[in-house]
């Protein structure tokens, strides 16, 4: 199934996302944790890619995988970084022959200790270039972008980052999946913003379940994202503990997971991080129909 046609055919779909293992042991996990999360029927299973040629082709088998094992549609994370025109058509040619239908269609992070992002002679410098580009070759592909409630950390301000959202949903964008935030407050105001803006797709809030303070500390610094105090102060009291960081966390997710879909929201996209014990008791405490 097609990005656009989910929240056509649904009034609420979720999504989960995933990242390439390294090792036969974390392949051997991840298949564990999407047999439990198949249970919740998930609308499809995203999968993050690494530039170069052999993690980037890694990302393409994981979603030939998922699909085979599953029976669950992927989605593969597609970036501009290190990569020229050609050949960033040569990878979705690739990726296309072998099985996917859809793209979560990114600029990418700037290489490890590149200050910002810099694209080489003959590739692309934004995102909604390589939307472009994808409609181009490949019209018929299902198409998600990224959007940043609390803003994008390289932009200026919201007004400015939404302007560049709009560019890549006018591109051929079909879903707008957004980075984690922790105040749902944030995420209406955003989708408040967008639709002024003009943007008309769906806009899909991304959840990450907290399970230990350090490692959500490091994930929100690098996407801008805001830890409420109340709850830092919990994560924070809790510190020599880790099983109580869980609680408090899961607790959390459950909570705003809730909220958002009392609120309507037409999906959920939830960062899995190759765990499935947070998840699914987040999943087992929400109103979903299979």
């Amino acid at each position: 199934m097609r990005i656009r046609d989910i929240y056509r055919q649904t009034k609420f779909g979720l999504s989960v996302e995933v990242f390439p293992p390294k090792t036969e042991q974390g392949d051997n996990a991840l298949w564990a944790t999407l047999e439990q999360l198949k249970r919740f029927s998930p609308r499809f299973v995203s999968c993050t890619y690494g530039a170069g040629g052999g993690m980037r082709n890694r990302t393409v088998e994981i979603c030939q995988q998922i699909q085979k094992r599953f029976q669950l549609p992927a989605t593969a994370h597609f970036t501009c970084v290190g990569s020229t025109r050609a050949e960033l058509i040569e990878w979705l040619d690739y990726a296309v022959e072998h099985g996917v239908g859809n793209i979560m269609a990114l600029r990418g992070d700037p290489p490890a200790g590149a200050e910002s992002f810099k694209p080489i002679d003959g590739g692309l410098s934004y995102a909604n270039e390589l939307v472009t580009l994808i409609r181009e070759h490949h019209p018929e592909i299902g198409i998600g972008v990224a959007g940043y409630p609390e803003v994008h950390p390289e932009c200026s301000n919201l007004k400015t980052d939404i302007d560049n959202l709009k560019r890549k949903v006018d591109a051929g964008a079909d879903a707008v999946f957004t980075q984690l935030f922790f105040e749902n407050d944030t995420f209406h105001r955003f989708v408040d913003l967008c639709q002024t803006a003009g943007i008309t797709v769906p806009i899909i809030p991304g959840v990450m379940p907290i399970t230990e303070f350090a490692r959500i500390k490091r994930i929100a610094a690098l996407c801008g994202a805001q830890i409420p105090k109340v709850l830092a102060d919990q994560l924070e009291d809790a510190k020599e503990d880790l099983s109580a960081q869980f609680e408090i966390g899961v607790q959390f997710a459950i909570n705003q997971c809730r909220d958002l879909m009392l609120a309507g929201v037409p999906g959920m996209h939830l960062y899995v991080l190759n765990r499935s014990e947070a998840c699914t008791r987040i999943l087992d405490s929400l109103p979903l129909s299979s």
